[in-house]
């Protein structure tokens, strides 16, 4: 059933609910209000979770209890709604899509502003106004519990295994235009996928959240789903292949084609990089050097392909150390790295010579920082520390000359955004993920581990193991 049916669906039970309503004797809607609202237990509501019957497993027309927090299907007579409220005695119920409160089994609505609050923890919204000072706000928030809480700064739970897809979402909602977008964007007629990321954004920077974290248990089920369980919440997978995954998923969902900016993802995202390959023809007499270098005396085929992220290979680390240098972890600058991209470094590859330049900067640009290696046997993980500077790293000598990113003075200066780092061994389940991202308002950077978030100093970003890096164009020329 398509989501326009659904809704058709469910309106269609509603209005015949309205219907029996109407028949029915009922008290003046003051009284009624007063009540039962005061037996909503707001500590039992959590509408992390798929919005399905606990009975029948629908979710069409699912209600929530107000009391218990429980999701039933329907009001009418023969619904789970019904018969919990009277086996229960739990009376107060809100439809999850619609968000209107009934009380059963009398089957009226209720409207009292004291739902509201319940109204926006299940569905957040926000102004323009207050989406442009997110990155701004300093004062923290308090739960039901009176805990303390920054919001956009808040842990996501680790179903089970779900680590890698945390990290992700984590650093997503804090790319600024991609959070602002799917925070103020109607998603009614998008896929699941698209309206569950959404209010995943939402409720993370939700600054009137019940509790101070948020389950993406929706989202994860939906990934499942749309993946055909290629990711799951049960078992842990690469978070690059993830991401990879998640924003052409995004970018189709959203109507993106192979053009240019044809979706906020490619508009934000989505660089270009030319390529020249030359066979490779072995000499008997040729060292290193003379083997990758290019002969301009033959052909060099040139193509340019657009890229959403930049793979950046580590140097192998010594292959036999003594004791003392076993105790040394290898180090490399970033720069070291990214000289992959000057136009000038060969990499031989397949009988082909192959070197690769920039010709068009994304906004943001994501490096991915090949760390894992796999082989008949085993996963092998390079251990060398990526050392690079938190702001201003400048990629011009990356970007051919020719290129309209310099002729229109745009700015090649990056800052870091966010970083994703790996811990353990190599290995699905063997290890732990973990992103850094920064409150813009006073520059303070924070480590995000599933639910545990804490403080960090920026200095001591580079000592992790870096996997995955966001880094964000500087706006001045």
């Amino acid at each position: 059933m398509s989501h326009s049916d659904k809704r058709d669906f469910n309106e269609t039970i509603d209005s015949d609910e309205e219907q029996i309503s109407k028949k029915r004797k009922i008290k003046p809607q003051s009284e009624s209000s007063d009540l039962y609202l005061d037996t909503i237990n707001r500590h039992m509501l959590d509408f992390d979770f798929e919005k399905v019957c606990s009975v029948s497993l629908s979710n069409l027309n699912v209600y929530a209890c107000l009391v218990c927090g429980k999701y039933f299907q329907g009001r009418g007579r023969s619904s789970h709604a019904y018969f919990h409220s009277i086996h229960e005695d739990h009376h107060v119920f809100i439809n999850l899509h619609t968000l209107k409160v009934y009380v059963l089994p009398d089957g009226y609505e209720v409207k009292d502003s004291t739902l509201d609050d319940i109204k926006y923890v299940l569905h957040p919204t926000f102004t323009r106004e207050q989406v442009a000072q997110l990155d701004q706000n300093l004062k923290p928030s308090y739960d039901l519990n009176n805990k303390k809480y920054l919001p956009g700064f808040v842990g996501l739970n680790n179903v089970k295994a779900n680590d890698y897809v945390n990290v992700i979402i984590q650093a997503l909602a804090h790319i600024p235009p991609l959070r602002d977008y799917f925070i103020l964007q109607n998603f009614e007629n998008r896929s699941q996928l698209v309206q569950r990321f959404s209010i995943l954004v939402r409720k993370i920077w939700n600054p009137k959240a019940f509790k101070g974290q948020v389950s993406p248990h929706e989202l994860l089920q939906e990934i499942s789903n749309a993946s055909n369980k290629r990711f799951k919440l049960s078992e842990q997978s690469d978070p690059l292949e993830f991401l990879s995954w998640f924003l052409n998923a995004l970018h189709r969902d959203l109507g993106g084609n192979r053009k240019e900016e044809s979706s906020i993802i490619y508009k934000i995202f989505q660089g270009e990089v030319k390529v020249e390959k030359q066979s490779v023809i072995v000499k008997e007499d040729a060292d290193e050097k003379d083997r990758l270098t290019f002969d301009l005396d033959r052909e060099i085929v040139t193509t340019t392909s657009p890229f959403l992220f930049l793979t950046l290979d580590l140097p192998p680390p010594p292959l036999f150390q003594d004791e003392i240098e076993k105790n040394i972890i290898p180090q490399v600058p970033l720069t070291a790295i990214l000289s992959k991209y000057d136009g000038n470094t060969s990499q031989e590859s397949a009988g082909m010579l192959r070197r690769f330049q920039l010709t068009r900067l994304p906004n943001y640009i994501i490096f991915h920082i090949k760390r894992f290696t796999k082989n008949n046997w085993s996963s092998e993980k390079n251990p060398t520390i990526v050392n690079f500077p938190i702001k201003n790293i400048d990629m011009r000598e990356y970007l051919w000359t020719d290129n309209s990113d310099t002729s229109q003075n745009l700015s090649t200066h990056f800052d870091l955004i966010a970083n994703i780092s790996h811990e353990g061994k190599p290995g699905k389940g063997n290890g732990i993920y973990k992103v850094h991202v920064q409150n813009r308002g006073k520059e303070q950077w924070y480590q995000i581990q599933d639910l545990i978030v804490e403080e960090i100093n920026a200095q001591m970003i580079f000592l992790s193991e870096s996997y995955i890096q966001i880094w964000e164009r500087k706006l001045e020329t």
